[in-house]
């Protein structure tokens, strides 16, 4: 489709990182006043900044939180205990500053930015039609796109949608296989029927688009929703940019997770910074060959769980930059 050619073409032509400056922080860290590997991922995570921003001495000073909010169809189906007005309700509660993300962006010392993407008009129900048209999804992918400032030097990626679940988990599946029992989580809190529902309704919405789900752009499209779509293309701005990315938890992991299905590597410049309670996350990170930076149980999406990762990566930066040297403090680096 003409409308996918364009993503797909930008796609394989992605930056690569700069493993001169990875190099230069791990050449760095032998020198400073601490048994080699001591940080562990610490460490590691220095390098990779270093790595997708291609400096040598990596920065955390403009680290920005985007937000992406989408209403879907499919709620219809009673695949959410709560109604799809409450996705509005809570951008308010954002714009208001009431929300846990707000208090976390402040603490991480990032700024936060709330998109909403046609909220007043729902995807389609995906057991019936499309979720989206090819239009309508590459229309939220720029928005996505759009949305990330070239200067950002790290980029946290979060959701906020009534029924995004049930929208993740079928992408899931159709990326990585399985069915709706084995993607399905309870989300914002099902019962045992509203679980069965839910699975039902991923494997309704499998087998309608059978055809169309071995592309992952298509998939994401028949499947998705403009707040995951929008995350694919901010991911996807990301790479471009050279910003390295924090992924949120589920339904954010998924979002991205075409682009490491259209190309070897497509998300090397992201980490995802936690592994969600939701029952799915555990094996999309697997499918996906990552690990998971926390594991706090987490599960409200809206970027919290990448916001709370900030820190960490402050703190392993603050000590790259500011440890002395063996040399300096005239302390032996000799076992």
């Amino acid at each position: 489709m003409i409308e996918f050619a364009a993503i797909r073409e930008q796609c394989r032509t992605l930056p690569t990182g700069d493993a001169g400056a990875e190099a230069a922080v791990r050449a760095r860290q032998t020198t400073l006043t601490k048994p080699p590997g001591s940080l562990g991922r610490l460490e590691d995570l220095v390098a990779w900044l270093a790595c997708w921003q291609h400096r040598a001495m990596p920065r955390l000073d403009r680290v920005a939180i985007l937000v992406f909010a989408g209403n879907h169809g499919v709620t219809g189906q009673g695949v959410s205990p709560y109604p799809p007005e409450v996705t509005a309700q809570m951008v308010g509660n954002f714009a208001a500053g009431g929300a846990a993300i707000n208090q976390i962006a402040k603490a991480a010392g990032a700024t936060l930015r709330v998109v909403p993407l046609s909220l007043e008009m729902p995807t389609a129900d995906f057991t019936d039609k499309p979720a989206m048209s090819p239009q309508e999804f590459c229309a939220a992918v720029a928005t996505g796109y759009d949305a990330v400032a070239p200067d950002t030097d790290l980029l946290c990626l979060g959701e906020m949608g009534i029924g995004n679940t049930t929208a993740a988990a079928a992408l899931a599946a159709a990326l990585f296989g399985g069915t709706g029992s084995d993607w399905a989580g309870r989300g914002t809190g099902l019962d045992d029927a509203g679980m069965a529902r839910k699975q039902s309704v991923i494997d309704r919405g499998l087998a309608r688009h059978a055809c169309m789900i071995s592309d992952p752009l298509a998939a994401a499209a028949c499947l998705g929703g403009r707040e995951l779509a929008a995350i694919f293309g901010a991911t996807l701005a990301a790479r471009q940019h050279n910003i390295p990315v924090l992924l949120d938890g589920f339904v954010c992991t998924a979002a991205a997770a075409p682009l490491a299905c259209l190309i070897p590597g497509g998300l090397d410049h992201a980490v995802i910074a936690h592994v969600s309670a939701e029952a799915g996350h555990r094996r999309l990170v697997a499918a996906l060959h990552k690990q998971a930076l926390l594991d706090l149980g987490m599960r409200l999406g809206e970027a919290s769980g990448a916001a709370v990762a900030v820190p960490v990566l402050r703190a392993g930066l603050a000590c790259h930059q500011g440890m002395a040297s063996f040399a300096e403090a005239g302390v032996s680096d000799q076992a």
